[in-house]
Order: C-alpha cells, then sequence, then structure tokens
C-alpha cells in the first residue's frame, strides 16, 4: 500500500528480492495470513500504534523455507510477509509444524500468541473454570477455544451459526448464537473467566464476581497487546503437532485477492483464518 485508505489501495508490487542483514535470513514465503488488525493500519486506524514508512509491505505471520538450508519455519515479524521473499530476523522464527502443510502454520503466530496469552497469562485459566470466549468464530477465538479446553476448562464460546459446528469441534461445550440475545439472558450462570475478542463493549452481568476478564480488542484496565514471543510460538507448535491444536483455515487466497480478503472482513463475511500465498 502506497497510502492509507480503503481496500483500493492495496497493489501487488514487483521490487527487488532483500539482501538479508547478518542477523536474518532470506525466507522464501509459502504463505503469510490475514488478521483483522491489518484494516484498521490499512486505514491509518492505528498510526499512533504502527508509525510505518509507506509505501507498507502487509503481513505479519510467516511461514516458509529458509533459502540454502531448506529449514521449514514459521514466525510473526514486524512487517512485510505478504511477498515471496523476506529477510526475518532469525530470533523471531521457530521451527514450523510438521504434522501441518507449511503454509497452515502461517495462521499461528499472531492469532496463535494473541489467544495463548489471553488464557495462560492475562486469563491464568485453570482446571475446571467455566471460561466464555467471546468470539470464537474468529481467528483468535479458535485458538482460544482449544488453548482453554487444553488447560481443562469448560469453555462456553458465542460464534454465529455458520461457526457454531467448528466451534464444537474445536472443544466449546456450549455454544450461544450471539445475535440471538443478550449474552446475560443466554448464560445459564456467571463464568469464571471472560476472554473479550470481539469489538465493542465487554458484555454485562456475564462474569462472576472475583472472575477475570480479558479483553483483546476494547481499551480499559483489562485490555492487553499481544508480544511478539518466539518461545510461546513453539509451545504452540509442539501442541499443534501433538494434534491438540489445530488451525481453523476457511480460505486460502493469492496476493492478487488481498483486497477482496478486506472487503469481506469489513463486511463481517470473514471467520477462521484466511491464508494468503504468493
Amino acid at each position: 500500500m502506497h497510502a492509507y485508505g480503503d481496500a483500493s489501495v492495496i497493489r501487488v508490487d514487483e521490487v527487488p528480492v532483500p539482501v538479508p542483514l547478518p542477523h536474518q535470513v532470506l525466507v522464501r514465503t509459502a504463505a503469510t495470513s490475514f488478521n483483522p488488525s491489518e484494516v484498521g493500519l490499512r486505514l491509518g486506524l492505528l498510526r499512533g500504534m504502527f508509525e510505518l514508512p509507506l509505501p507498507h509491505t502487509l503481513g505479519w505471520d510467516l511461514a516458509g523455507t529458509v533459502e540454502g538450508t531448506g529449514e521449514r519455519v514459521v514466525g510473526r515479524i514486524d512487517t512485510g510477509a505478504a511477498a515471496q521473499f523476506v529477510a526475518a530476523d532469525r530470533s523471531l522464527l521457530v521451527a514450523a509444524p510438521s504434522t501441518v502443510p507449511l503454509e497452515h502454520a502461517a495462521a499461528l503466530p499472531v492469532a496463535g500468541l494473541t489467544a495463548w496469552q489471553a488464557v495462560f497469562e492475562h486469563g491464568a485459566v485453570r482446571p475446571g473454570e467455566r471460561v466464555l470466549v467471546n468470539g470464537a468464530g474468529g481467528g483468535i477465538g479458535g485458538f482460544a477455544v482449544q488453548l482453554a479446553r487444553h488447560a481443562g476448562a469448560h469453555v462456553v464460546a458465542t460464534a454465529s451459526a455458520r461457526s457454531a459446528s467448528v466451534v464444537r469441534s474445536q472443544g466449546a461445550a456450549e455454544v450461544l448464537d450471539y445475535p440471538a440475545g443478550p449474552l446475560d439472558a443466554l448464560l445459564p450462570a456467571p463464568v469464571d473467566v471472560v476472554l473479550h475478542l470481539v469489538p465493542g463493549p465487554v458484555p454485562d452481568g456475564v462474569l462472576r464476581p472475583g472472575g477475570r476478564l480479558v479483553s483483546a480488542t476494547t481499551p480499559g484496565p483489562s485490555h492487553f497487546v499481544v508480544r511478539n514471543d518466539p518461545a510461546q510460538l513453539a509451545a504452540l507448535v509442539a501442541l499443534v503437532d501433538a494434534g491438540a491444536v489445530v488451525p481453523d483455515i476457511s480460505d486460502i487466497v493469492d496476493f492478487g485477492r488481498v483486497a477482496e480478503v478486506h472487503r469481506a472482513a469489513e463486511a463481517g463475511a470473514v471467520r477462521g483464518k484466511v491464508l494468503v500465498v504468493p
């Protein structure tokens, strides 16, 4: 993107193959993935957080093969994963899962790390607790459901009809149809932990007294911004290889369709993780 604006500012450019610095490796990209926060980035709404020079190459999630060694890697990088080749800091990359296609690993870094930190750090989910994942049909939500279930929680999830069956397969014991009414009326009892993963206010009356609220979207005392943590990403990869976590891939598109994905996201028509391949 050479300017901020609507999805029409996204275009495919021909640029030189990057030359890695001494602390970097050259990665041939297998895939990156779309994250909804890239819509805000494109519109200029995140300029207070991300002051990026233009033109800007999209993409934070990187899965690919290291040139010269053939090593399969995955990692979260600062910018530019939506390219055929990426010069990436070696310290940010970990071995990709061996049990899923390399492209699917691109779903893990941003969404997976956000879910990991929501469940294990900020939510401190414990076995037997009731956990509400508000927005389970999104990319973060799918990982949050699986990780909370892996932590031994009883997972209650909100999801639309199009996502309900997937969310159940991921381990949600109860799935609430979020357009059906206020959450406090749909829930049989307040929960111990709320993981709020959708835009807008945190729902009232769903958290028990003394319970824990975590928000990845709404500013406030419970809000957190995901940090890059390769060690946590490696632990998430291990859960994928153990079969405890499965990336929910809803679509795979090429670079020429990225603007289309942005428009669909703005219309609320994207679920799970959308991969972007060269």
